[in-house]
Parts: structure tokens; sequence; C-alpha cells
């Protein structure tokens, strides 16, 4: 009873953020193919969302706060799908600052979910929390304000290379790394592993996008809003969903 009651507060609150988001309605064209990759993105956010709401009584009391994290992320995506994709309906035309507007929310969030798994099973510092929060932000700070001309775009790249960089020495050789590899936990460790390649490899198409923005001469709009859709589905859904898979893991084993 008490899961069917979060399933349901977790659809009529998301239905009414994405009806606000999406109150002036334009449909798209059937041969839209941005239009709809946005459209597709959207609802894979709306999925995964109620999925994890809905699973967070399914797993140990530990790991609970993974996914509550795991659902604010694919929850607050999906709302800003449901707008960039009206947006995109009615000008034809999105400003990078429809991303930024998700990107300064749930990419922190992605990045502070390595301090959560690996507090599911062991004890970290806390200072690591904040740590990865701060390369996060500096990462995407430097993104936006290279991408909307608030600072010239070589120096925008530049500090935004060094918060991704900095945030892949933290996960891989720096302290969550150690503790990562201290933990002797199979489930999280591997879940882990997963979430760090996505975090070196799936968000390397953005800094790609940037050079092709600004340094290539030219570059196609559509093709790199879809590409860009595609990632974010990947970059947010797998990533979260591999957290899911070691939480139940880790909860078959206690009750094993």
């Amino acid at each position: 009873m008490k899961r069917l009651k979060l399933f349901t507060l977790t659809t009529v609150v998301l239905l009414v953020l994405s009806n606000s988001a999406n109150a002036n309605v334009t449909l798209l064209s059937s041969d839209d193919f941005v239009g709809v990759s946005f459209w597709v993105t959207s609802m894979g956010m709306l999925a995964a969302t109620l999925f994890f709401f809905f699973e967070r009584e399914s797993v140990v009391h530990n790991w609970r706060t993974t996914l509550t994290v795991a659902g604010i992320i694919t929850g607050i995506s999906f709302v800003n799908y449901v707008y960039i994709r009206n947006v995109w309906a009615v000008t034809g035309d999105l400003s990078i600052s429809y991303r930024y507007i998700d990107w300064f929310v749930t990419v922190p969030l992605q990045v502070t979910q390595f301090y959560l798994i690996l507090s599911a099973v062991r004890k970290v510092p806390k200072k690591l929390f904040w740590k990865l929060l701060t390369g996060s932000y500096i990462m995407l700070l430097g993104g936006y304000f290279g991408e909307s001309g608030y600072i010239p775009a070589v120096a925008g790249f530049v500090i935004a290379i060094a918060g991704w960089i900095y945030i892949l020495y933290e996960i891989y050789s720096g302290e969550a790394g150690v503790a990562v590899a201290k933990s002797g936990n199979k489930p999280m460790v591997t879940a882990y592993n997963i979430m760090k390649k996505i975090v070196a490899i799936g968000w390397a198409i953005y800094p790609l996008g940037y050079i092709f923005v600004f340094f290539s001469g030219g570059v196609d709009f559509n093709s790199l809003n879809i590409i860009y859709n595609i990632a974010d589905f990947v970059n947010k859904i797998v990533f979260v969903l591999v957290i899911w898979v070691a939480a139940m893991q880790n909860t078959t084993q206690r009750y094993r």
C-alpha cells in the first residue's frame, strides 16, 4: 500500500509539472526527427522516474537514498524535456541555456551518486561529497559562461575540461577510487565501474559538441540536438539504472 501511494503521488506530481511546462502545446510534425527525439527522451525520463520511486521500497534501507536521488535526476530531466520539446516545436530552435537549466541540477546529483553508493556500503569522508560537487559546478559554470558568451569560448572550455578532469581523477584515482577498491562489495563495485565509464566516455559527447560549435567552423544543430538527446538518455537513465541493480543485489544478499 505504501509503495502504491508513493507511485500515485509521484505520477500526479509529474503530470502536473509536465502540464505546466507544456501549457502551450504545439504538435510536432511527423518528419521532425529532432522534435521526436525530444519527445522520446522525455518519455524515457518519465518511465525511469516512476520506476525508481516505485522500486525505492523494494531495496534495503541504506540504498533508498540513492534511488530517491535517481528518481529526482530523471524527474527533473522529464519536466525540462517536455518544456524544451515545446520550445523546439514552436521556434524550431533551442538555446543551449535550456539544457544548462537541467544540467545545473542533474549533473551535480549524478556526480554525488558516487559518494552515496559508497556510503551505502562503507563509511566515507563527507569531504568527498563536497569535492565531487565542487568539481561538477566548475565544469558546468565554465561550459555555461563560455557557451553563453560571458567569457571567451576558449576560457570557458578550459575551465569546463578542468572540472571534468578533476571529477575523473576523484572517481578513478582519488579518494573515491581508493574507497571503492577497499569496499569489498561486488555489486557496488560493478555499478561504480560502469558509472565512471559513463562519466569518462558518455560525457565526452558534450565537450565534443562544444568544439564543433565554437572551433570547427560550423555544425549541423539538428544533428547536434539529436546527439545530445541520445547522450542524455543514456548518460542519465543507464547511469542510475546500474545503481538500482546494485541496490537489488545488495538487498537479495541481505535477506538470502
